[in-house]
């Protein structure tokens, strides 16, 4: 899947939507599954996107251009191809990015997968400040809250706001995720109970040990 995750990198860049689009629906017919698409092909080319900016070989607006493109797919892949057919099992997930944290590419992807295992999802996107995210979580009671950050000097607020959340009356499990969990071991920033999961992966794996019932771990 390598020279396809190069071919859809090139049309991130160029901002060709449709292209990208049969790059992805092209795998999907051939029988790669949400895992592998998302992993194999959408985060090595947006992965490959970050380095070339670093490297100085495109500009921020090429990033930009890629960005948006990427949405552009995976909101045509949530509602095309995520929402076959996939029973509802009564829970509720909740995604956010941390306040000016504006990367949620990984975020919308992990509640793509929560859909295809019959939940409800929101997700409130990027930059959401704390108040916000329980305001929100007060009011619709999701049972999994989902969070994401990249930047290494906003460790420190990550600690406010899983207190915060955790600290909900309804008892939501909260996890994080972002680029960031490969290289350093945040466990000092958070509960006991708040899950770190490094990888879209390790977000499938985790779903079915949540004390949620039986029709969990029957998917």
């Amino acid at each position: 899947m390598e020279q396809y995750a190069k071919q859809l990198t090139d049309a991130l860049l160029s901002g060709d939507q449709d292209e990208a689009w049969e790059i992805i629906y092209g795998q999907h017919k051939h029988s790669a599954n949400t895992l592998e698409i998302f992993e194999k092909l959408i985060t090595k080319s947006m992965q490959r996107v970050g380095e070339l900016w670093q490297n100085d070989e495109i500009s921020v607006a090429d990033e930009h251009l890629a960005t948006t493109t990427c949405d552009f797919v995976l909101s045509r892949y949530r509602h095309q191809v995520s929402r076959e057919v996939h029973p509802k099992i009564g829970r509720k997930a909740m995604f956010f990015c941390l306040e000016n944290e504006q990367h949620f590419l990984g975020l919308k992807m992990a509640a793509i997968i929560f859909e295809e295992k019959g939940w409800e999802t929101k997700l409130l996107g990027p930059n959401v400040p704390l108040e916000k995210g329980k305001e929100s979580a007060e009011e619709w009671q999701p049972d999994v809250i989902g969070l994401s950050f990249t930047m290494i000097n906003h460790a420190e607020k990550l600690s406010f706001y899983v207190k915060e959340l955790e600290s909900l009356t309804h008892s939501p499990a909260v996890f994080v995720g972002g680029r960031l969990l490969k290289y350093y071991d945040f466990t000092s920033h958070c509960s006991s109970k708040t899950t770190l999961l490094k990888e879209l992966i390790d977000i499938e794996q985790w779903i079915p040990t949540l004390p949620f019932g039986e029709e969990l771990n029957a998917r």
